[in-house]
């Protein structure tokens, strides 16, 4: 693909039916995906596609409202 490199990091999970999804349980892997004050990565940066981009903030949004992972850090 054009010379691009797709990679998937194992925070994304396939089920049976080949549907991809990230547990927002996860905050170990989740705080691997955010800057240390507390943002989200970039597409480029994580190598993931907009899909899946999608589905990273999704998870770290519903951890960061399940008191999971805090929305900024106190380094601000």
């Amino acid at each position: 693909m054009n010379g691009r490199k797709t990679r998937r990091g194992n925070y994304i999970q396939t089920d049976p039916k080949g549907r991809t999804w990230i547990d927002y349980k996860n905050v170990d892997e989740l705080r691997r995906l955010m800057t240390p004050n507390g943002k989200i990565y970039s597409r480029k940066r994580l190598g993931t596609t907009s899909n899946d981009q999608r589905k990273v903030a999704k998870a770290i949004k519903r951890a960061r409202f399940m008191a999971l992972l805090p929305y900024t850090d106190g380094t601000l």
